[in-house]
């Protein structure tokens, strides 16, 4: 995603077409992963294993907060790096309604790659100014600099 976004930033790719395959493919395998906890995860999580990685009590709270929360903790919990891994398997464990679950979890889906991929996208249009930023910052300057000097000479030369 970060490799087509910053392409699209340069002008090789276009930024819906990265945006639009990253977000479907998300979308998808976190609704495959859903519907497979709901269809196999209350099973799994009454036998031996299951009840050594989750007690429970433990299960019993998760279930409680997902049906306390729902919709916007979802929705919430997609926009947190660590947390959107395990948004959908617990929803689907906690036996929450596909609608309830997955609508939130594609609208934050979209919100998250969408910026990130117009973030990644403008790194890659505004290269040149990055690189410099990065000459001014970084501790090791000598790979930025070489770079820098090298972009200089490029452009002398056009």
């Amino acid at each position: 995603m970060a490799l087509g976004a910053f392409l699209a930033g340069r002008g090789r790719l276009n930024l819906w077409t990265v945006f639009g395959l990253t977000w479907v493919a998300n979308v998808a395998s976190a609704s495959l992963v859903y519907w497979l906890a709901r269809r196999y995860g209350r099973d799994f999580f009454k036998g031996p294993t299951g009840r050594r990685l989750l007690t429970p009590p433990v299960l019993a709270h998760i279930e409680a907060q997902y049906q306390r929360h729902g919709t916007y903790g979802i929705f919430v919990a997609r926009l947190l790096p660590v947390w959107r891994a395990v948004v959908p398997p617990f929803a689907g464990i906690a036996g929450l309604s596909a609608p309830r679950a997955l609508i939130p979890l594609a609208l934050a889906s979209a919100l998250w790659y969408g910026l990130l991929t117009v973030f990644v996208a403008t790194l890659g249009t505004n290269l040149d100014a990055v690189v410099a930023v990065l000459a001014h910052v970084n501790v090791d300057r000598a790979p930025a600099e070489a770079l820098t000097r090298t972009r200089q000479q490029e452009h002398r030369h056009e």
